[in-house]
């Protein structure tokens, strides 16, 4: 079993960290604590993360040590077994102008372009968190040998629907914003709509496959 950090954030907030490397059992069991402290009365917003839990609470309904005392409890508690959240399929325009620095990542990886996409298409991956801006799923599951570095220099402005990767990790952007994950395709699946509701495509748990829309190689 993971180890647990638990820190103080000012003095109506704790953060609990995970005390080992990104893995989905970790993550497995910060969704498991998260969905008991949201029926604490004295917690007040459970914010999932990366390996990592954050709970404001009420200073006056509680202690930061009582509330640590019970979060080492909930750690220790087994999480449920079986799946926690839906299968999407998300189709992918990879290449050409829609997929930028596919060639790069290709040759990081030694490869051809078509065998990235393959790869990337290939394994089933899991919403770790999301985060960064509304929506934007941060998703375990890449083949390491496609996994690159961000780039050195970000763009200015990356489109709402491009498919980068960040290192070991692959996400969408939902909306247009600056950027440093390297891009290697679009989808047309609208990540998140204020609109809708949920405002966002994907949770944490969600299971996610990319479908090959196009290739331009």
């Amino acid at each position: 079993m993971t180890t647990l950090k638990i820190l103080p954030l000012g003095d109506s907030a704790l953060v609990c960290e995970a005390g080992t490397a990104p893995s989905l059992g970790a993550q497995r069991r910060v969704w498991h604590v998260a969905s008991l402290a949201r029926d604490w009365p004295d917690v007040r917003e459970v914010v999932p993360g990366m390996n990592n839990l954050t709970l404001l609470f009420d200073p006056l309904a509680t202690d930061q040590e009582s509330l640590a005392e019970r979060l080492r409890e909930a750690w220790q508690s087994q999480p449920p077994t079986g799946d926690v959240g839906r299968d999407i399929e998300i189709p992918v325009h990879y290449g050409g102008q829609h997929g930028p620095d596919l060639h790069d990542v290709a040759k990081h990886a030694r490869l051809q372009p078509k065998t990235v996409v393959q790869r990337h298409t290939a394994p089933e991956y899991i919403v770790y968190f999301v985060g960064f801006q509304p929506g934007f799923p941060y998703l375990g599951g890449l083949d390491e040998s496609i996994a690159m570095p961000r780039r050195a220099e970000p763009r200015l402005t990356v489109p709402a629907g491009s498919v980068g990767i960040g290192g070991s990790q692959t996400g969408v952007y939902p909306l247009t914003s600056p950027g440093g994950w390297q891009i290697i395709g679009h989808t047309a699946s609208a990540l998140f709509d204020p609109a809708a509701s949920p405002p966002a495509l994907l949770a944490p748990g969600d299971r996610v496959r990319f479908t090959i829309a196009s290739l331009d190689l």
